[in-house]
């Protein structure tokens, strides 16, 4: 590597400074200076020399350093206007990645893809992600069925322990099914505070998202099995029959309801966050016939 590794404190301190960046909390910039923690996020990305890398908030290209001599390609998406120069200045030994200035939420990354990745076997999107948009841009990711193989991000320690959790405890929701649904979701380290700059007032979590190849459930309708879960978690202390009388739509009758819970082999006192991937699968097809 010929450019000095960013992940170091004072070479970070050096290019702010340097540069006169300003870190806005708006934006969740907090900058990784823990080498251990960088790399086993790339480690966890499972990278090669034909693979590639869609990296979302660079920053000032620490981590996109090092993806960089992991990977064939790096993309990397940067929302913030300001650091376009600190990156060009940063990333000025690689040919291989481009600066993609876009906010990820609102980027065609179909057609990044398209544009950037043409010639890879497969793309790991790897990310230390501004905790306020973690779960829309996620979710993004998932819903969009890119061609994706990992993806591992940084997220706040709550919100992975979510995205983890196993039927009947108090973090297992819509968005543990959401993820389990496309991903095989994977806890690789806790990342303490001192491990950024500057440091964020929460402890995060690396948490590695393998993509599957089909969804964890086969179902007849994809829509009314969300609708049907969303439904289920709407009122936590309420009863599954309760919540889907109240919340389901389209609106179902409680015979209907309790009918399809007969055929499901599921007991209608039952709580949503009691319910497995496989549960929801045999009452949302249940609920479609």
């Amino acid at each position: 590597m010929t450019q000095k590794r960013l992940v170091s404190p004072s070479v970070t301190r050096d290019v702010v400074t340097r540069h006169g960046f300003q870190f806005k909390k708006s934006l969740g910039q907090n900058f990784l200076i823990d080498g251990n923690i960088l790399d086993k996020i790339v480690e966890a990305a499972e990278l090669d020399e034909n693979a590639g890398a869609l990296e979302i908030g660079p920053g000032i290209g620490t981590l996109t350093q090092e993806l960089c001599e992991a990977a064939k390609q790096v993309v990397a998406v940067e929302k913030d206007g300001r650091l376009l120069g600190v990156l060009r200045e940063t990333l000025s030994d690689y040919d291989n990645v481009h600066i993609e200035h876009n906010d990820v939420l609102e980027a065609n990354l179909h057609e990044i893809f398209a544009q950037h990745f043409e010639g890879v076997s497969e793309v790991s999107v790897v990310a230390n992600l501004p905790y306020y948009v973690t779960t829309p841009i996620v979710m993004k990711l998932l819903e969009e069925k890119l061609p994706l193989r990992n993806i591992v991000v940084m997220v706040q320690r709550e919100v992975a322990e979510r995205m983890a959790a196993k039927p009947g405890g108090k973090e297992y929701g819509t968005l543990s099914i959401a993820v389990q649904y496309w991903t095989e979701p994977q806890l690789v380290t806790r990342v303490p505070e001192s491990a950024f700059m500057p440091a964020p007032n929460v402890e995060s979590t690396v948490i590695k998202l393998k993509v599957r190849k089909e969804p964890a459930v086969q179902v007849k309708d994809t829509d009314l099995f969300f609708h049907l879960v969303k439904a289920s978690f709407a009122q936590r202390r309420k009863t599954l029959l309760n919540n889907l009388q109240s919340n389901l739509q389209p609106k179902r009758d409680k015979e209907t309801i309790l009918a399809a819970l007969d055929r499901a082999g599921i007991d209608p006192t039952r709580r949503g966050e009691t319910l497995s991937l496989d549960e929801y699968a045999k009452l949302a097809d249940e609920l479609a016939e």
